[in-house]
């Protein structure tokens, strides 16, 4: 009948409406994470990654110090930029960013702009994470996952800042790690505020001794500085009792963890 017919075809359009706009939805939430790899593809294609490197910064540094002397805030500025974009594409080098900080501003106004700037990209990674793999990765969580995933709710901020605090995990992975459990942006970033803040004070204040390790490379073999191959070697500052240090306060993270769960037996 003429009525019935008129249902049915209503029907079909309301359904086709209806998966058009979850279409439309899907494809926008896939869109942040295409741009971002892309941007990412393009960045490593083209060698960008490459000028985070020690000698570059030898290299460049009577120009930077330059630089920073004619317009500080300007400088500080375009170092704050330069350190998001490399952290939000996942870029090597972000200790040799934060010692360039250092050396470049003091380890105050050098550390601070760099947890500022390395919470801010880190938070755009992962909010683009918990737009579209976050999602999948819950729906296809298995039985482990889903409870690692309860934990990560109830004790988020102690598990993240462990994670911030202990050097042996890749910084990319912890930026979108935290995604896949739906954990709040504002617990994200401060526990990603707090975290980072012992390491990058103490990459800024190497960073901060570094123009007398290169004159003494100078004084040794004059020329090296403008070459870029004098021997200065920055992993010899990070020392054992360093890096000791840092897992130390990691361990010290968890404790309000596991005295919630001995109090709760």
């Amino acid at each position: 009948m003429p009525g019935d017919q008129a249902k049915a075809d209503s029907h079909v359009s309301a359904t086709t409406r209806a998966s058009d706009r979850g279409s439309t939805g899907q494809w926008k939430r896939w869109l942040p994470l295409a741009a971002l790899v892309t941007v990412m593809a393009i960045g490593f294609s083209q060698g960008w990654h490459q000028y985070l490197t020690l000698s570059s910064l030898i290299q460049e540094r009577q120009y930077l110090l330059d630089l920073v002397d004619g317009n500080f805030v300007l400088a500080l500025t375009g170092f704050a930029a330069v350190y998001m974009t490399a952290v939000a594409l996942s870029f090597p080098g972000a200790s040799l960013l934060t010692i360039t900080g250092g050396f470049l501003f003091g380890w105050i106004a050098g550390g601070l702009t760099t947890v500022v700037a390395a919470t801010v990209g880190a938070s755009a990674v992962f909010l683009v994470a918990r737009s579209s793999i976050g999602d999948f990765l819950t729906r296809k969580a298995g039985p482990f996952l889903s409870r690692l995933a309860d934990g990560f709710r109830t004790n988020g901020f102690h598990y993240l800042l462990f994670l911030r605090l202990t050097p042996i995990f890749p910084f990319w992975l912890v930026n979108i790690a935290p995604a896949v459990f739906h954990m709040p942006l504002r617990t994200y970033m401060l526990a990603t505020f707090v975290g980072i803040l012992p390491g990058t004070f103490a990459f800024s204040f190497i960073g901060s001794g570094l123009e007398s390790v290169i004159a003494a490379q100078e004084a040794a073999n004059p020329g090296c500085a403008a070459a870029g191959n004098c021997a200065v070697d920055v992993g010899a500052l990070v020392t054992p009792e360093l890096l000791a240090a840092f897992f130390a306060l990691g361990i010290a993270s968890l404790i309000p963890v596991v005295l919630r769960r001995v109090r709760g037996r």
